[in-house]
């Protein structure tokens, strides 16, 4: 009975762990879509084009794209190198 418990006590636990997971990834998801919004009306570009310069940004700051888009929306991040001309293209 003792093994049959705790068993059941380490899905539960796991469950919840996966359940906070997929709660953060949500959240992170609709912080970054927040992001391409603002930044796609600030600078008036494609929201596809704006996230492909979030992950860019967050790349070589060696951050996440999901950190990028709070700095984004709490305007603790300049975004004018990021929002300026393309320098791939």
């Amino acid at each position: 009975m003792a093994s049959v418990a705790l068993l059941q006590d380490r899905t539960l636990d796991e469950t919840h762990r996966i359940a906070e997971r997929i709660q953060q990834a949500l959240l992170n998801r609709v912080i970054v879509e927040q992001a391409k919004g603002a930044l796609s009306e600030r600078a008036g570009l494609d929201p596809e084009e704006v996230y492909l310069r979030l992950r860019r940004y967050a790349r070589a700051h060696n951050l996440k794209v999901g950190d990028v888009a709070r700095q984004v929306m709490d305007r603790s991040l300049d975004t004018t190198s990021m929002l300026g001309p393309d320098p791939d293209h």
